[in-house]
């Protein structure tokens, strides 16, 4: 029988911890809708839903610990003691969350106050694959297998002279793989292993939590502000919330030839660098460089921080392209956490809808630089490339 591991309520990615302090203080009256995408057509086995909500239940559960509140203190300066006194109040609401199975086919669907239901993406997707696992009774490889993979992995990114943190939690094999491959990354890592985008975990081998923003931040801008404005809105109020921290922007909610036009010299000097997320990461990186060039800033100044479904190969090639060039360092997710046996799920949860205070229900998409990866009603995809002037 499937339990979903009711260990800490910070098992989930930091950056959604950061973009609902900002939330909050930006738009606390905002709702938000959000719909699983089965990218992978995945076939569901009888009695998954029932499953999922009764794991999805037992979430309310969860609620942060005086010891997790005091390691966010610590380590997370810039989170400020009114917004912890909130987390530490916070439950989730299993209501917020809709689940259905039609045959083999799920639907999965999030709707509520943007400041509540913007935590539910990332765990609901890992409970979805482990879930997905155990009830097709697939086994994976052993512990001590994990670990000694995790560790070669390591240890041949160390002899790349590359950094690297971890970003598999929302596609993970399992709660339990995860942590096997956190604790060998962290035992073998020295040198190159520098954190993980996982709160929890990154509280249990007291290493450093990773990450600042996700495409939902520019996609409700967009709602709020139009699709012209969303990229520069949306750095403006994470500049006005965290005045200088956590300084790594993604670029490719709308593609990254119509970021960079809005990454203006203000922007691209306080910043620390860009993510890359989607497209060829080799044709990114010069895009990277040639931008911080045409503002007179050097680029080995900067950083990119790459994540697009990395591998060792990919990272090799990555990092002898842009070597002496500019800064980098690598957010390594699926490959490290789901590389346990079966094949890993390709699943996303993205936000569809977003309701501003003054507003109404807006369609939101998302124009990444890879047109597999764009999300949204066509209608408006299109709408979005004719107001940007995006012609592929």
């Amino acid at each position: 029988m499937f339990t979903f591991p009711l260990s800490s309520i910070l098992d989930n990615d930091f950056y959604k911890v950061t973009m609902q302090q900002g939330v909050i203080r930006l738009f606390p009256a905002a709702k938000a809708r959000y719909q699983f995408i089965n990218r992978g057509k995945h076939l569901f086995p009888p009695g998954f839903a029932t499953a999922l909500r009764s794991a999805v239940n037992s979430m309310a559960l969860l609620k942060l610990s005086p010891k997790e509140k005091r390691f966010l203190q610590l380590n997370c300066p810039y989170l400020d003691p009114v917004y912890l006194d909130f987390l530490e109040g916070y439950r989730f609401n299993p209501d917020e969350v809709h689940i259905e199975q039609e045959g083999d086919q799920l639907k999965v669907s999030i709707e509520g106050l943007w400041y509540r239901t913007i935590l539910w993406e990332v765990p609901l997707m890992s409970l979805i694959c482990e879930l997905y696992y155990v009830l097709n009774n697939a086994s994976r490889i052993g512990d001590q297998a994990v670990i000694d993979l995790a560790r070669h992995k390591i240890e041949s990114y160390r002899d790349l002279g590359v950094t690297v943190a971890e970003f598999g939690t929302r596609r993970r094999y399992s709660y339990q793989v995860q942590r096997l491959v956190l604790q060998s990354l962290s035992t073998y890592g020295k040198g190159s292993f520098i954190g993980t985008s996982n709160v929890h975990m990154a509280m249990l081998h007291q290493t450093k939590p990773i990450g600042t923003h996700a495409h939902e931040w520019f996609m409700f801008h967009a709602a709020r502000y139009g699709f012209k404005m969303a990229n520069a809105m949306g750095l403006e109020h994470w500049v006005q919330v965290y005045r200088g921290d956590l300084g790594i922007a993604l670029s490719d909610t709308y593609t990254t030839d119509v970021f960079f036009k809005q990454f203006d010299k203000m922007f691209s000097k306080l910043f620390d660098g860009v993510r890359h997320d989607s497209g060829d990461p080799l044709v990114f990186a010069d895009k990277v460089i040639a931008h911080y060039q045409s503002m007179g800033i050097d680029p080995k100044s900067k950083t990119i921080i790459f994540s697009d479904g990395l591998d060792y190969d990919k990272v090799a090639r990555i990092a002898d392209h842009c070597r002496n060039k500019i800064g980098m360092s690598f957010g390594i997710g699926t490959n490290f956490t789901n590389d346990a046996g079966p094949e890993p799920m390709n699943i996303v949860i993205k936000m569809t809808e977003a309701h501003p205070q003054d507003g109404e229900w807006t369609e939101v998409v998302k124009l990444s630089d890879e047109r597999g990866k764009y999300t949204g009603n066509a209608e408006m995809i299109n709408l979005a490339k004719i107001i940007l002037g995006i012609h592929s």
